[in-house]
């Protein structure tokens, strides 16, 4: 990486502004698994109501994208090697079905880790463009595994929530679709490992893989369905990380404990592809 600890931490990301539609906002509930039964009513208040959809609240994560601002050729970090480690999340208020949104996007921390790389803490909040009103504020940490060994950075990682030791309260199948990430993509992720079989076996992946943002999304969705209605509250905030990934087609078995943890497999090969998660209720 060219920039030092301290041009990293101040490099400035500039605003961005997005306006949506409901179109919109039905796309992103689509792309992340909603409407695969046609009688299921909370479904269909995210994509069968023209006008005025429910917004999901992990659509945070798309709004206000700054793009991939890691392999700016000023910064020179190695994006081949990086790794979307965590993502996290916190909801102010409900996220409208249509308007205008500003996001801004900044480096929080770097931790070195030496050979492992670099931990590099990023956060972005999502404000009303008339208002200003705060709507939601999203986190993400980024493993380069190629850009360790920085002088002056940080060496003390965040610690993950622990899981419980106690089987889960709830367990849940998720199918995801085979083409799920070539509709995902349409949210602004044009990134060809998601889309360009070649692509992907460079990576080392025998065909494309799915967004681990859609896998958020979509585990979001279940956990909140068992959650938030046994909790009596909505969402404040959430966070998990990725461990593996998910080709398209695959089936998610999502585990659900009463205290808000959750993890995720995929059912066909037993391997865990989120962890560590926690959900919280207002």
């Amino acid at each position: 990486m060219r920039l030092s600890y301290e041009q990293l931490l101040n490099y400035e990301l500039p605003e961005v502004r997005q306006r949506y539609t409901a179109r919109d906002t039905m796309l992103y509930a689509l792309s992340v698994g909603l409407g695969q039964d046609p009688l299921d009513l909370p479904d269909l208040a995210h994509v069968g109501r023209q006008h005025d959809p429910l917004a999901l609240p992990w659509m945070a994560v798309v709004l206000g994208y700054p793009g991939f601002w890691l392999k700016a050729p000023e910064i020179g970090a190695d994006t081949v090697k990086l790794l979307h480690g965590e993502q996290g999340m916190e909801l102010f208020h409900p996220i409208p079905p249509a308007g205008e949104l500003v996001g801004k996007t900044r480096v929080v921390e770097a931790v070195d880790k030496g050979e492992k790389g670099l931990l590099l803490y990023s956060e972005k909040s999502l404000t009303e463009a008339d208002s200003g009103r705060l709507i939601a504020r999203t986190f993400a940490t980024h493993v380069l595994r190629g850009d360790g060994g920085m002088p002056n950075a940080g060496r003390q990682a965040r610690p993950a929530h622990a899981m419980p030791d106690s089987p889960p309260d709830w367990t849940v199948q998720l199918r995801t679709r085979p083409e799920q990430a070539l509709i995902y993509r349409l949210n602004g992720d044009y990134n060809p490992l998601h889309s360009d079989p070649e692509v992907a076996r460079a990576a080392g992946y025998p065909r494309p893989i799915l967004h681990g943002l859609c896998t958020f999304g979509m585990v979001s969705q279940a956990v909140s369905r068992q959650l938030l209605p046994a909790a009596g509250g909505t969402l404040r905030s959430l966070s998990l990380r990725f461990s593996g990934p998910v080709f398209p087609g695959e089936t998610l078995k999502v585990e659900i404990w009463r205290d808000g943890s959750f993890r995720a497999r995929v059912a066909e090969r037993e391997a865990v592809v989120i962890d560590n998660g926690l959900m919280r209720a207002a």
